[in-house]
């Protein structure tokens, strides 16, 4: 991972694709609250794949205004409002995921919500980073 986040695998557990079981931190950490994929201007991208891109870029944004990177993200929680575009979108996230985070991937969870704040937004991720 990097030298500011490592992947906990316990002793016996299958390496996971995409994710990490739990992560462990160097240094104070950033507190990163629910990111939507609206650009600076308000606007939402149309999609789902196109939105999942603009709220990584935002989560990123506010991880490195704090002083973090990329690879100081410990921890992301995805909430998204359609879990049937979510899957139908899985062999696509894959590269939209990696332009924006590379091949980081830190302690992860997914939930389905009925509804976002934001009418327009169908995913909002939160995380947790470290700052060093």
């Amino acid at each position: 991972m990097s030298e500011l986040v490592r992947a906990v695998l316990p002793e016996g557990w299958p390496q996971p694709r995409g994710y990490a079981n739990g992560t462990v931190t160097e240094g104070p950490l950033v507190h990163i609250g629910g990111q939507i994929g609206w650009r600076p201007d308000g606007t939402f991208p149309e999609g789902f794949l196109a939105q999942v891109e603009q709220t990584l870029m935002n989560v990123v944004a506010v991880a490195e205004a704090a002083g973090s990177r990329v690879e100081g993200i410990a921890r992301l929680t995805w909430y998204v409002t359609d879990m049937a575009a979510y899957r139908e979108a899985l062999k696509e996230l894959g590269p939209v995921y990696q332009r924006v985070m590379g091949r980081h991937y830190p302690a992860m969870a997914l939930v389905r919500v009925v509804e976002l704040v934001e009418p327009e937004a169908m995913v909002e991720i939160e995380a947790v980073a470290t700052i060093g």
